[in-house]
């Protein structure tokens, strides 16, 4: 008899607890003051996400220069530089912060660091709005460093007093190979207490691992532009077995089931549940309806909105 069909499902998968708590903090701002609410940037990586909110009247701008004077402006989950706060206090707008807090504390990380008067080497990708708030944070004491090759280039003397903070997104394994070459090359280095990569992306890019020896396809359910949602495709391929992003259902191809029969799916920590189940759906078409869930770590992580949208006064 042939190898039966079925789906090998991630847990945890989908939203994590800064991008809850984002959403969250769009949604009663819009119940509180009434549209619009401005937000600056997408307040996270997910068009979809991004979609629902603007039907309600969440109004997404790509600098706090386009929000009128005064009006509220949300920052997004992944954080902004003191020069982007001073600007809107410059304005007069009425900002509510949705900075993930695991952010928030790279940051905080950055500026200890810098007083130190240590040179800040920021491992991250150029161009992710994260990556742009924490630089902010020391612009003129902070390098970046996108992969093994920048970390052995850079132009340091071996005492140089440095120290080394990382984007919260990225691929453990290659941060770890990254921090390797920074240990060995540098006499005087520092880094955060605990590692930057937060709980979430760990944990699903461990489910993915956890995935790769029983599957014959990974299926990551999450928008191009999320970091770590790309991450979890990388690892996967890295570890030999196809992997797809797959941004929504419309996007999935039948022709990457072709000799599949085990497909592992999950979504990064900004994609929402219902996408997930859209593809389930979509699978079952195909003859996955079995479906298993591979189960690596528990998540009971919450994050509050800020206190002026839960509070006894937040209800006038």
């Amino acid at each position: 008899m042939g190898r039966k069909k079925k789906v090998l499902l991630a847990e945890p998968r989908s939203f994590c607890a800064g991008v809850r708590r984002a959403i969250s903090i769009i949604e009663l701002a819009l119940e509180q003051y009434g549209p619009p609410v401005y937000v600056r940037k997408e307040i996270v990586h997910n068009h979809y996400v991004v979609r629902q909110l603007a039907a309600r009247g969440a109004r997404f701008v790509d600098s706090e220069d386009e929000v009128p004077e005064g009006a509220i402006c949300v920052f997004s989950a992944h954080g902004v530089s003191p020069q982007v706060r001073r600007n809107a206090k410059a304005r007069r707008l009425d900002v509510i912060d949705a900075t993930c807090p695991l952010v928030s504390k790279v940051h905080q990380e950055a500026l200890r660091f810098a007083r130190d008067d240590r040179i800040l080497l920021l491992i991250g990708h150029d161009g992710h709005e994260e990556v742009e708030g924490t630089q902010g944070h020391a612009p003129d004491r902070t390098l970046l460093i996108q992969n093994v090759q920048d970390a052995e280039q850079l132009d340091l003397p071996a005492d140089a007093p440095v120290a080394y903070l990382t984007q919260t997104t990225l691929s453990v394994d290659e941060t770890r190979d990254i921090v390797e070459v920074l240990r060995r090359r540098f006499t005087d280095l520092r880094g955060p207490g605990r590692d930057d990569i937060c709980y979430a992306s760990q944990n699903r890019q461990d489910a993915v691992k956890a995935m790769v020896p029983h599957s014959d396809l990974i299926l990551v359910v999450g928008s191009r532009n999320s970091s770590n949602s790309v991450r979890m495709v990388e690892v996967s391929r890295r570890l030999g077995t196809p992997a797809q992003l797959v941004p929504d259902v419309t996007e999935f191809d039948p022709g990457w089931l072709e000799d599949v029969f085990t497909v592992g799916v999950t979504a990064g920590a900004s994609a929402p549940e219902i996408l997930v189940e859209e593809l389930l759906d979509r699978l079952v078409e195909f003859g996955y309806s079995e479906v298993e869930l591979e189960h690596v770590a528990d998540e009971d992580v919450t994050f509050l909105p800020p206190a002026r949208l839960t509070g006894p006064t937040s209800q006038g």
